[in-house]
Order: C-alpha cells, then sequence, then structure tokens
C-alpha cells in the first residue's frame, strides 16, 4: 500500500527555528520555545508539543474598558508552553515585522500574534482632523520582538517623506513611529456632490518619517479607525464605538 504524489513533500512542515517564520504566505509558524506569545483569539490552526491557552480577552481591566469604549482593540488569548503552534485568519495573507526598540501603529483588526516582549494598548491617534469625528483609536504596540499583521492581498509600504501621502481609513494597516496623521476632507466639490460624491469623502493624510502599510481592499470594516465607515459615511462612523 502507498500514497502517490507530491502532497506530502511540497507542503512538508517548513524546517526554521526562528520564533517566528511563515509555513506559507496565509499560515505562520510559531516556536514556543521563546517564551509566551499572544495571538488573536480563535486563530490557532495547529500545534505540536505542549501549548496551552488562555483567553485574555481584550487583554486586561484597562483595555476591555478602552475597547468598549472606542470599538478598537482586538479579543487575544496567551499561549504558553513548548512547541510549534500555527496560526491564521481566514486565510489573510501575513505579514512579519521584528521590532527593535521601536513602536508602530496598528488596526486593531490587523493583528494577528506578538511576542509578549511587546507592550500594547489602545491609544488615540493625535489628528487634528480626528477632532471632527471625536477622536480616533488604534492599537499602539511598542518594545523589542516579533510582531505578525494580516493584509487582504499584498500591501504597499509607502515611504511618506518622499511625498504627501494619502489613504483610505479602510485600506490602512498600520503606520510606524515618526509618522504623522491627519484626515482630510474631500468632497470633490460642488458637482460631484450633487451627482452623489465621489466616495472618498474622509482620506488619511500623513506626514514625517516613516511607512504606511496600506491593503488593496477597502472592505475591512472592523475595528479601530476602520471602524464601521462605508464608503459613502460620514464623519461620525470613523469613530470605532
Amino acid at each position: 500500500m502507498a500514497i502517490h504524489g507530491s502532497l506530502f513533500t511540497d507542503f512538508r512542515e517548513n524546517a526554521s527555528q526562528d520564533p517566528f517564520s511563515l509555513q506559507n504566505k496565509k499560515l505562520l509558524k510559531i516556536q514556543m520555545g521563546y517564551g509566551p506569545v499572544w495571538a488573536k483569539t480563535g486563530s490557532m490552526v495547529a500545534y505540536q508539543g505542549d501549548v496551552r491557552f488562555e483567553n485574555k480577552g481584550s487583554g486586561g481591566l484597562d483595555k476591555f474598558l478602552k475597547s468598549k469604549l472606542t470599538g478598537e482593540g482586538v479579543d487575544m488569548m496567551q499561549c504558553v508552553g513548548q512547541g510549534e503552534l500555527f496560526v491564521a485568519d481566514q486565510a489573510s495573507e501575513i505579514q512579519v515585522m521584528y521590532l527593535e526598540n521601536d513602536a508602530i501603529s496598528v488596526n486593531g483588526n490587523n493583528v494577528l500574534a506578538f511576542s509578549s516582549s511587546i507592550e500594547w494598548d489602545i491609544h488615540r491617534v493625535q489628528a487634528r482632523g480626528s477632532m471632527m469625528a471625536g477622536g480616533l483609536f488604534n492599537v499602539a504596540m511598542r518594545g523589542t520582538g516579533y510582531v505578525a499583521v494580516t493584509t487582504v492581498g499584498e500591501p504597499v509600504a509607502l515611504d511618506v517623506a518622499s511625498a504627501p501621502t494619502f489613504a483610505d481609513a479602510q485600506a490602512v494597516v498600520l503606520w510606524t513611529a515618526g509618522v504623522s496623521m491627519d484626515i482630510r476632507v474631500d468632497t470633490g466639490g460642488l458637482k460631484s456632490m450633487i451627482r452623489g460624491g465621489t466616495g472618498e469623502l474622509l482620506q488619511m493624510a500623513f506626514g514625517g518619517q516613516g511607512y504606511v502599510l496600506v491593503q488593496p481592499s477597502e472592505s475591512v470594516v472592523s475595528g479601530g479607525h476602520q471602524a464601521t465607515q462605508s464608503k459613502s459615511g460620514g464623519l461620525g462612523s470613523l469613530l470605532g464605538g
């Protein structure tokens, strides 16, 4: 008796011993021997060894309250033990980065997993235009360790120092430290408004030094600065709650 074909060789587990490594574009492999990690609740698809999970909700009482007030945040579980853990989120593509005493601001919906050494909290984005909507909220991550985020398709990393940079709020995944953000209101002019508008009323305007990561999709409508904004939504819909 035998099984013929390349299935079990083509998709064999990768041999990487890195703390975070991609099994493929949509599946993240985490080596648990480096210590506990945080992962989005429900993101485990498989593990080998002795791995245990504890649901931490929004990450503590203070984060829970902020999450309820702002709509931002993501339910996280703490993963501990030994072995290999595989996580994914709805077959979205996964992007892995290593922060070295650095910081990023991430839409909560895009957070997949990160090292326990990373400090995180829900924070109010400092932007003049955001006051028009009563405030914008994101997940702030700071420290040294690995961070994995999801994107719908392959993203583009735009250098905001090279030119004025604008993006649809529903497409922005994250931006790096040193980047400033404001809200731009673009009606398209009176003629456009009479015809029903352009559908691009609210835009994020970026400046400073660093990068903004934008995914090729405007369909993600939950979490933080993306909130429940529709393409023709009003200012208030940018709020995460």
